[in-house]
């Protein structure tokens, strides 16, 4: 019987020639990220680790600054930096969400293991590499000893065909799978078929982030042309890309036609099978804030089409309309191209990038009964603050056009033939 792509992965890290669901394997990690919050809460520090040149920080949840306890933990963090001559260092000015920032500095790369400090570390599965988040503790004996152990589960592959429609963006897709397949938990999430190609690499950055909501492992799509392209203008690291066997085998197989999806949203408080097409929301539903940004949708793409939809219009009254793009390489060509200006005239709040608003630490907090429609990575109850507010999930197209509508609405007739 072959192998999936994360199982090729870890046989290969683990020196193995084949794994299988069960095995407990222990493997050599390529990239250890730390992030800020880390060094906020951690009173002490390793006196030694195994390889400077594996690990990076990246400072992005609360960048700059809010609080003096975040300001004590980044001196840590520098100070950590300069002990051990960690030269991937990212700090303020250099800074952006952790996995935007891994992804544009060919950080994962096919074929290889990363750990990182965050639960949303599965997005580096975009490009082909086994990746998820791990605690504190273990991310410390990671960085010690340069290895770490999983247990192999199960996979469940998603088929891609057809074409994606241009009112349809990868959270939109994601909001399907997770209508249509539920929690996976204890499995991993593998895509492929000919519809990949249909997807930008900010559509399977999204797909892949947003695994972590349906509690999968790792999450994997394949190293096509398009991923290599990326790669080799960033980096002149060695990889080798992991392909599935044609007789891999998965706990279930879904086959999702792309021509035929639809712009989806997720009703408050949870994701997995609690989603539906906009159009099919039976409730006129009013907001306070719209909100797009987060490691999932504060890409590039993401404020291309939401300055798309608000250009020449006016955000609703009543409404606030908060776009934090995800990294300062993404801020900065936003606005070389004119979308920040658009956003600005419409009247939203552009932000500097962070993980603020999405986690409910600065930058976006919602109040007691609010509600939100957001394109970011999380619903529960008290995620972006007050637990009595109400957080709606959509792409960030939706979200756009819903901080203009002021209620949550379908943004097929926002997009039209606009460019």
């Amino acid at each position: 019987m072959g192998m999936t792509m994360a199982e090729k992965i870890l046989a290969r890290h683990s020196g193995n020639s084949s794994v299988r669901p069960g095995d407990i394997v222990v493997c050599e990690v390529d990239k250890i990220i730390q992030i800020d919050l880390v060094f906020s809460a951690s009173a002490e520090m390793p006196k030694r680790i195994a390889d400077p040149s594996k690990v990076a920080i990246i400072l992005d949840h609360a960048i700059p600054a809010p609080t003096i306890g975040d300001a004590e933990g980044q001196r840590i963090a520098r100070e950590f930096a300069r002990r051990f001559g960690i030269e991937k260092f990212f700090d303020v000015g250099r800074h952006g969400i952790c996995h935007q920032v891994i992804l544009e500095n060919g950080l994962a790369l096919p074929g290889q293991i990363l750990t990182c400090t965050d639960s949303h570390t599965c997005a580096s599965g975009a490009f082909n590499c086994v990746a998820r988040g791990m605690g504190p503790l273990e991310m410390l004996q990671i960085m010690c000893t340069g290895k770490t152990w999983y247990q192999v589960v199960p996979t469940v592959r998603f088929d891609l065909s057809g074409k994606k429609p241009s009112n349809v963006f990868g959270k939109d897709i994601f909001l399907h799978m997770a209508g249509l397949a539920g929690s996976l938990e204890g499995r991993n999430i593998e895509f492929g078929g000919p519809g990949v190609t249909e997807l930008s690499l900010d559509d399977r950055a999204t797909l892949a982030t947003m695994s972590a909501e349906l509690s999968a492992e790792f999450t994997t799509f394949p190293a096509d042309e398009r991923v290599v392209e990326h790669l080799r203008s960033v980096t002149d690291e060695p990889f080798e890309p992991a392909e599935s066997d044609r007789d891999a085998e998965y706990s279930a197989v879904y086959e999702i036609d792309l021509s035929r999806m639809r712009p989806y949203v997720a009703r408050p408080d949870f994701i997995p099978h609690n989603t539906l097409p906009v159009a099919e929301l039976n409730e006129r539903v009013p907001i306070d804030q719209a909100f797009v940004g987060s490691c999932a949708n504060g890409k590039l793409e993401d404020l291309r089409i939401a300055a798309q939809i608000v250009r020449g219009r006016t955000i609703a009254p009543g409404v606030r309309f908060i776009v934090t793009p995800a990294s300062q390489r993404v801020l900065k060509e936003a606005v070389r191209r004119g979308y920040v200006e658009t956003l600005l005239d419409a009247g939203a709040v552009v932000t500097n990038s962070t993980c603020g608003a999405c986690y409910g630490g600065h930058m976006g907090v919602l109040g007691p009964n609010e509600v939100c429609i957001t394109s970011s990575t999380r619903n529960f109850k008290g995620r972006m603050g007050n637990p009595s507010a109400r957080i709606y999930m959509g792409s960030s197209a939706t979200v756009a056009a819903s901080a203009i509508a002021g209620h949550i609405t379908d943004p097929t007739p926002f997009i039209g033939d606009r460019s």
